[in-house]
């Protein structure tokens, strides 16, 4: 088995409009207008995660872009990464997570990219204007983002007046950055999402060190 799921109650913090929990089942929690994210903690089991990281280091350029149902995501992947020893127990995690996403928001199919990253593909933190988006990521740091109740909005973007995030008055402070650990699968819900206008999440990617890598999981709506 790629991962150990261990279950347990959900933990709902509802000031900071989250829900945690090592169960599955907490992704459905979306759906509730005071959570802006919801968080599937799991551990990828250490020979997923070494042999992943040998895959991309010899994969430099890994960039997979593609619409996927559940039906045909595993098949899809394991081809593009056949002749890697993760290529079975990734692709069947991959498909699982689709299959996941498109029962959760009943959907025939979603947009999938998996990257390789050893730089901050969106190094400022921002909402997606998207309904909702699905992020996982299987190997190195994953993901930052902020609780509403920390954030100054009108601090994002132009607001920031070219800033960086530490000095702009998004945030008070650094301590009030939380971030995902590898494995987590993570919904977070952007200004697309009817009633969520003014409410995505914000979020960003992690610095990443010199010599570090991230494979990076997305799943969007088509």
């Amino acid at each position: 088995m790629s991962i150990d799921i261990f279950e347990d109650p959900a933990t709902v913090q509802g000031a900071s409009s989250i829900a945690i929990s090592t169960s599955a089942h907490i992704l459905s929690d979306i759906y509730r207008p005071e959570h802006n994210i919801a968080i599937w903690q799991r551990t990828l089991s250490k020979e997923l995660t070494k042999n992943i990281d040998l895959m991309l280091a010899q994969e430099p350029r890994l960039a997979l872009v593609q619409s996927v149902t559940p039906d045909d995501a595993a098949q899809w992947v394991r081809s593009k990464l056949e002749g890697y020893v993760c290529a079975d127990a990734l692709s069947e995690d991959i498909a699982l997570i689709v299959d996941m996403f498109c029962c959760l928001f009943d959907v025939k199919e979603a947009g999938l990219r998996l990257t390789r990253l050893d730089s901050p593909m969106c190094p400022k933190f921002h909402f997606d204007r998207v309904p909702c988006r699905l992020v996982t990521t299987y190997t190195g740091r994953a993901t930052e983002w902020l609780t509403n109740d920390v954030i100054d909005r009108t601090k994002l973007g132009a607001g920031s007046l070219g800033q960086p995030d530490h000095l702009s008055g998004l945030y008070d402070s650094d301590r009030s950055i939380r971030q995902m650990q590898p494995g987590d699968v993570a919904l977070l819900k952007g200004s697309g999402w009817e009633g969520n206008e003014n409410g995505g999440l914000i979020h960003r990617s992690p610095h990443v060190g010199q010599d570090e890598r991230r494979l990076l999981l997305t799943l969007d709506f088509i």
